[in-house]
């Protein structure tokens, strides 16, 4: 059995973070390393899924349920415009092999985000 995800830990309260909001299968937290004013990741709470591709396959239903978070909180803290991005293999920057989505918002018009 392979060691649990750092969001994984993050939920189990073994390592601290404070969760910005919550659904039943799914939280939401700041990222460690902001890539823009507003940089908040959205979870499901299983680490079923490695990537988005396997959890659409797998399990739409909790695709939808956590787009549908990442807009409350981007509603929350980004006066609701964001970006929803989820990096699919290590060559597009996926470095925690649980999936998540990055919401990205807050002035990226002046942010420098790569294509």
């Amino acid at each position: 059995m392979s060691e649990p995800s750092i969001f994984t830990r993050i939920l189990e309260g073994e390592i601290p973070a404070e969760i910005l909001a919550e659904t039943e299968n799914a939280f939401a937290i700041r990222d460690i390393a902001p890539q823009a004013p507003v940089h908040l990741l959205v979870i499901p709470k299983s680490g079923e899924y490695r990537n988005v591709v396997e959890l659409a396959a797998g399990d739409p239903a909790l695709l939808a349920e956590l787009v549908g978070l990442a807009n409350t909180v981007a509603a929350e803290h980004a006066d609701g415009d964001f970006r929803l991005i989820f990096n699919t293999g290590p060559g597009a920057g996926q470095t925690v092999f649980h999936v998540h989505a990055h919401v990205l918002g807050g002035g990226l018009q002046e942010a420098s985000l790569g294509g």
